[in-house]
């Protein structure tokens, strides 16, 4: 059982960061992250949380708990991230992307300011009861591939996918199944492992399957190992799953935890009909913590 003050902890951490990110997450230049940290005499990483953390709300000056909140969480909270450790990626390395459209969609290329906030891993859960959301930033722009759907950014590869694809990529053998195409990066990756036999990608909507099929596909190096179906998720795991046999299930359906909870609570009943599967959920640790 969590204590309740923890549970109070991350409640509160998660709320003021919600509105932080939803609000301004550029709120933080890089002239005002020097200054403060030549100011504490502190490394410049250290000078952005504390920044961060002013603009959270928290009281470092006057308020020995929220002195004691800073210390629990933020350490493990927030990162300065390498463009390197991303830019390097074979997909993003290999990928181009057209500028073109197709019903509501369209490809684009979208940035982060330099120090933006942006969410950059699945959430933390720590042995004591507290949940820590990863938060990373770039000293530099940073750019990253879109999609658009009707206007409103859905499918991308931004760092946060990167990170929070490496476990189920990691395991990716045999005969697998992924829910969701998205912008094809876990398909990417998951073809190249020599130790996956094939790829079936279930995705609902034909205007991405045919911009997928048209300007990403035909540049993967083990393409032939793809095989598209065009299905609702939930229909294909309840009447097609368990025929395929298949060694790995990826699930991938939602934007955020606000539509992705329902749909993981609902994905999750479908286990029981291919048991010899192994299921990876996206972001499975922050929907867990909203359930």
């Amino acid at each position: 059982m969590i204590p309740q003050s923890i549970q109070n902890d991350n409640a509160l951490i998660l709320e003021r960061l919600s509105l932080f990110l939803n609000g301004d997450p550029a709120a933080i230049r890089g002239e005002m992250v020097a200054e403060l940290a030549s100011a504490c005499g502190v490394e410049l990483e250290e000078g952005y949380r504390l920044l961060l953390a002013s603009m959270l709300g928290l009281d470092m000056g006057h308020n020995p708990a929220h002195r004691a909140l800073y210390h629990r969480y933020f350490p493990h909270m927030v990162h300065l991230l390498d463009p390197a450790d991303f830019k390097g990626d074979a997909y993003l390395q290999n990928i181009r992307f057209p500028q073109a459209a197709r019903g509501d969609w369209a490809f684009t290329t979208q940035n982060y300011r330099p120090y933006e906030a942006f969410v950059c891993d699945d959430f933390a859960p720590l042995p004591d009861g507290r949940v820590i959301p990863q938060i990373g930033y770039f000293a530099q722009g940073f750019s990253y591939p879109a999609v658009l759907q009707a206007g409103r950014e859905w499918m991308t590869v931004t760092p946060n996918e990167i990170a929070t694809m490496r476990a189920p990529l990691a395991a990716a053998a045999g005969r697998v199944l992924t829910y969701g195409l998205g912008l094809g990066y876990f398909a990417y990756h998951a073809a190249q492992r020599p130790q996956v036999a094939s790829l079936t990608v279930v995705e609902r909507d034909a205007d991405a399957i045919a911009l997928f099929e048209e300007y990403l596909l035909p540049q993967f190096p083990c393409r032939d190992k793809v095989t598209l179906i065009q299905a609702d998720a939930f229909d294909f795991a309840a009447s097609r799953m368990a025929a395929g046999r298949y060694d790995l299930v990826f699930c991938d359906l939602w934007h955020d935890p606000s539509d992705g909870v329902a749909l993981y609570k609902r994905m999750k009943g479908f286990e029981r009909l291919s048991p010899r599967s192994q299921f990876f959920y996206w972001i499975e640790q922050t929907l867990r913590y909203y359930i």
